[in-house]
């Protein structure tokens, strides 16, 4: 059987690697998506102050720190039993918005955009942000700098930090804001709804009006249908930092909402011996396999999965967006893994819009920014929507504080099964026997991965059996004198 590696893959964050298996035909026979690394933030906060858990786990990521931080700031709120001020939350929420606007736009133009704008056969050395600045244009590239600026400008200001926010503690924030930086703020807001509004005017000049682009995302290699979930409003629309999550069946049927201390009763999580991620399936529905469809457990969580198990957006321009989207591809749900890119864009409209809904209350000024937990410490569960998907944090304590366990759920996580299943099809696809395998056609399989905009240094913390280790012991000379292994 001949093997085909993929090792590194490209254009994510994190590491991993993909095997292709070729039967005797050279037909696909199978794929293994193989995450290598493991950061195990499960295993060692424990023992550490809750408190200290906002701060400490958005360290397992440098591209989405704040999404971490908010998860672990929202479970410390619910195991000291204490809800934020309004102006706190709104805080929180329009830091969270900004980085929403940087990160979307980082994926757009630097990780997912290059396969469209200078298409999935383009030599490597031009598939990438600086090709794309290239053939779009300087004046494109630093519109793209300065909404990832403006948005850091923000997350620094709320959170005290251009990277790592540090401001989140349970009960609220530890400073408000003045109404010189809301001014300020409010101003890099306006701009962002523009930018995001040309964000998908591009997307539409170069991908929705390019009939090969417009078949490969309709076209049945990248299509999978399966369960969806994302997190919403009491209006059933998107919303990225508090609501319940919807869940919602392959043909658009909602299952149930349910609320972040309800999480277990909705899902559950599988580990096996290749890999260091864990499988999210539905626990309502069942583990069975790699699987699509109705019968099937396999769920993903992402910007196509949220608008999915939403009923709309919350803020008037997405919401036409929103309905283009359907109007364009048939209507919901859509299955068509690629199209992400598109809901992607739509996502980013909307949290400009909710920056700019925040930055204007007239409550974001207000001093009243915490109220000092009380109660004795217990057991929390915090969720927010990471751009990746839904994010949980669910922590178990002592009396004193003291984490005991720790257990989360990363929003690349919840994706790791269908991203292995949209592998799977994509190589099946584009690999047949007899055809020579060219490094365009396996960035067509690596396409599969990348509209999950997958983050695998934050969603490893499985660790099934041991730690894989290799020796290699040498003499003064370099020569290999012995070799010690210690295997899964």
């Amino acid at each position: 059987m001949e093997r085909i590696s993929i090792d590194p893959i490209t254009r994510l964050e994190g590491h991993g690697k993909i095997e292709i298996f070729l039967d005797d035909k050279g037909n696909v026979a199978n794929t293994y998506f193989q995450i290598p690394e493991l950061r195990g933030f499960e295993r060692f906060c424990v023992g550490r102050p809750v408190e200290d858990m906002p701060i400490l786990t958005n360290r397992i990521c440098g591209v989405c720190p704040e999404a971490h931080h908010m998860a672990a700031a929202k479970a410390a709120d619910a195991v000291y039993k204490v809800t934020p001020p309004r102006t706190a939350r709104m805080l929180r929420e329009l830091l969270y918005s900004a980085f929403y606007v940087t990160d979307h736009t980082t994926h757009f133009y630097a990780l997912g955009g290059p396969d469209f704008v200078m298409g999935p056969d383009a030599p490597v050395a031009e598939r990438n942000i600086l090709g794309v600045i290239h053939k779009v244009g300087l004046e494109i590239g630093q519109k793209v700098i300065q909404a990832r600026k403006y948005g850091h400008m923000v997350i620094e200001t709320i959170g005290g930090r251009k990277v790592h926010p540090c401001t989140s503690i349970p009960g609220g924030q530890t400073r408000g804001i003045n109404e010189t930086e809301r001014k300020e703020i409010e101003e890099m807001g306006r701009w962002a709804v523009e930018f995001a509004q040309f964000s998908l005017k591009l997307f539409a000049d170069l991908v929705l009006a390019n009939k090969a682009y417009a078949d490969l995302i309709l076209g049945d290699a990248y299509c999978i249908p399966m369960h969806y979930i994302g997190m919403v409003d009491e209006n059933n629309h998107v919303n990225f930092y508090d609501g319940l999550v919807s869940v919602v069946d392959p043909e658009g049927a909602r299952l149930g909402k349910y609320a972040p201390a309800e999480y277990t009763d909705w899902i559950a999580e599988r580990v096996e011996p290749w890999t260091y991620l864990k499988f999210p399936y539905l626990k309502k529905v069942g583990w069975k396999g790699f699987e699509g469809g109705k019968d099937s457990g396999v769920y993903s969580a992402t910007p196509l999965s949220r608008l999915n198990a939403a009923d709309g957006m919350a803020t008037p321009l997405a919401q036409a967006e929103y309905e283009k989207f359907y109007d364009t591809l048939g209507g919901k749900p859509v299955h068509h893994q690629l199209a992400t890119h598109w809901a992607r864009l739509i996502e980013l409209l909307y949290a400009a819009e909710r920056w700019m809904e925040l930055v204007t209350d007239a409550e974001i000024t207000s001093n009243q920014f915490r109220v000092r937990p009380t109660e004795t410490p217990t057991e929390g569960v915090g969720i927010v929507e990471a751009p990746r998907g839904t994010l949980t944090h669910h922590y178990w304590t002592d009396e004193r504080g003291v984490l005991t366990k720790v257990n989360l759920i990363v929003g690349t996580t919840n994706n790791y099964a269908p991203i292995s299943m949209s592998i799977k099809k994509a190589a099946q696809s584009f690999i047949t026997g007899g055809q020579v395998v060219t490094e365009g056609l396996l960035n067509r399989v690596e396409m599969a991965f990348r509209s999950y905009d997958p983050c695998f240094g934050c969603a490893t913390h499985s660790l099934p059996g041991q730690m894989p280790l290799e020796v290699r012991v040498t003499d003064s000379e370099g020569k290999l004198v012995t070799i010690l292994r210690q295997r899964c």
